[in-house]
């Protein structure tokens, strides 16, 4: 029997060794366009030339992130199909959804935060407001006349502006979108005046004036954007917008040999300059976290934005 139970481990260590032997999936619970999107595109080669494997993206997009995560949750724990989430699907939709079919805190086997992103609030450059204190001037002289575009139901650009409107006394309406990159097109275009988003996904356009950033949702300015103020030099509370992160996870039952392993070829891919440097410049810092670490904020946050969830009068669908 005990050398039954020793082949078996050193079975699963040599395919923890060995692993990938074939393409791996990364599942991204949004559409292109977004921080965590972009985020994969720059993880995603780089794995891929560690492991000498291709990592094809899976774009998921829908239900503030909830289709692409169970997609995850549901699949073979054997370390070939990731998710890159971010701290909505993991910390709200419990509170958004009555029967979300997964379970953040028991359904994934948690890596770690691999980034996180302070939110920058942007607005249609066509709006005869350069601050979010002419911003705010204009929407009390308007009241209701300006849409803002939010990544979906519940989702943190939801949840933060309806912060920003509360805290500031401004009526601004909700248009909901399916994810960071269309609420963002959805300014440029013209649908709506006002929304957030991770550097990633508005630098670009700020540069191309397609975007006016406003506000930084960070104790300092960004270096990406040095010219837009913090929310304190705005004139309010710092903590107005909360951060963002980006993280992966596994399946649950995948074997911890295989979870290890996964999140030190992360670590690594994250050291290496190059990498760094991408992700600085799409204003993504890497953070680093371990699983327990972020097993333990995804704890923390559903009852801290079930509260926010309970005030604003979001009810669960």
């Amino acid at each position: 029997m005990k050398a039954f139970l020793l082949s078996i481990l050193l079975c699963a260590s040599a395919q923890a060794q060995n692993f990938p032997t074939k393409p791996v999936r990364l599942v991204v619970p949004f559409p292109p366009g977004g921080g965590a999107d972009a985020l994969a595109r720059l993880m995603a080669p780089k794995l891929g030339e560690r492991w000498k494997q291709q990592v094809l993206i899976d774009n998921r997009p829908g239900a503030s992130g909830h289709i692409g995560a169970d997609a995850v949750a549901q699949s073979a724990p054997d370390g070939y199909t990731m998710l890159l989430t971010d701290r909505g699907a993991l910390g709200i939709n419990p509170s958004l959804y009555r029967n979300l079919p997964y379970d953040p805190t028991r359904d994934f086997a948690y890596i770690g935060i691999v980034t996180v992103a302070p939110y920058v609030l942007v607005i249609d450059p066509r709006l005869p407001a350069k601050s979010l204190a002419e911003l705010v001037a204009l929407a009390k002289a308007r009241p209701g006349a300006i849409n803002y575009a939010s990544f979906g139901i519940a989702s943190m650009a939801h949840l933060n502006l309806e912060a920003l409107k509360s805290r500031l006394g401004i009526d601004l309406v909700h248009v909901p979108y399916k994810g960071a990159g269309p609420a963002v097109q959805g300014v440029i275009a013209g649908d709506a005046g006002v929304t957030i988003g991770s550097p990633a996904a508005v630098l670009g356009f700020v540069r191309d004036a397609r975007l006016r950033a406003i506000a930084i949702g960070d104790k300092r300015r960004s270096p990406l954007l040095p010219e837009v103020p913090t929310l304190t030099e705005a004139g309010t509370d710092e903590d107005l917008l909360a951060s963002t992160y980006f993280a992966f996870a596994l399946p649950a039952a995948t074997p911890r040999s295989a979870v290890e392993r996964l999140a030190a070829e992360m670590k690594a891919a994250l050291a290496t300059p190059e990498l760094a440097r991408r992700l600085s410049a799409a204003g993504l810092e890497p953070a680093g976290s371990s699983g327990e670490e972020l097993a333990a904020l995804v704890r923390r946050d559903i009852p801290r934005f079930r509260r926010i969830i309970e005030t604003v009068g979001i009810q669960p669908e």
